[in-house]
């Protein structure tokens, strides 16, 4: 039987796509981790314990500083609670077609442990030469294959 291709890709920010909320560090390759996730996905999201007006100016930022596409300014941002990041909190999204890519396990909701993509962890002294983002895309290309 094969895997449903999935559509849908929640994206955590600190310590995956940037150091953290304090010091919002990118990291290498981002720019080009977003573009081709955009190209690869239909639909982005952001799945983050960072708090909206938060995430917005570290976005609005990264974006400033030609860190990110300019859209990545505008991502769908997904309103959570709860102690786990359930896939059932992005509206409309089916959890079988959907990834979230996080660095920490204790976030994975219970029963969604196949829609996990763990990345390594962006983590002080946050490495200029880090592949962490290159190792991801290079899953998910991976992961879209096979389930073609």
């Amino acid at each position: 039987m094969k895997k449903t291709k999935p559509k849908v890709l929640a994206l955590d920010l600190e310590g995956t796509l940037i150091s953290n909320a304090m010091s919002q560090i990118p990291r290498p390759g981002l720019f080009e981790f977003l573009e081709r996730c955009a190209a690869l996905f239909p639909w982005l999201v952001m799945f983050t314990t960072v708090k909206e007006e938060k995430f917005r100016q570290i976005a609005r930022l990264l974006v400033d500083e030609c860190k990110t596409p300019t859209w990545f300014a505008n991502i769908e941002y997904i309103n959570w609670q709860g102690e786990t990041k359930n896939l059932e909190f992005i509206p409309n999204a089916i959890v079988e077609e959907s990834i979230l890519v996080d660095d920490f396990e204790i976030y994975v909701h219970p029963g969604q442990a196949a829609q996990w993509m763990p990345i390594e962890f962006f983590d002080y002294p946050y490495p200029e030469d880090d592949k962490g983002l290159f190792k991801m895309l290079n899953k998910l290309e991976v992961r879209l294959t096979s389930s073609e």
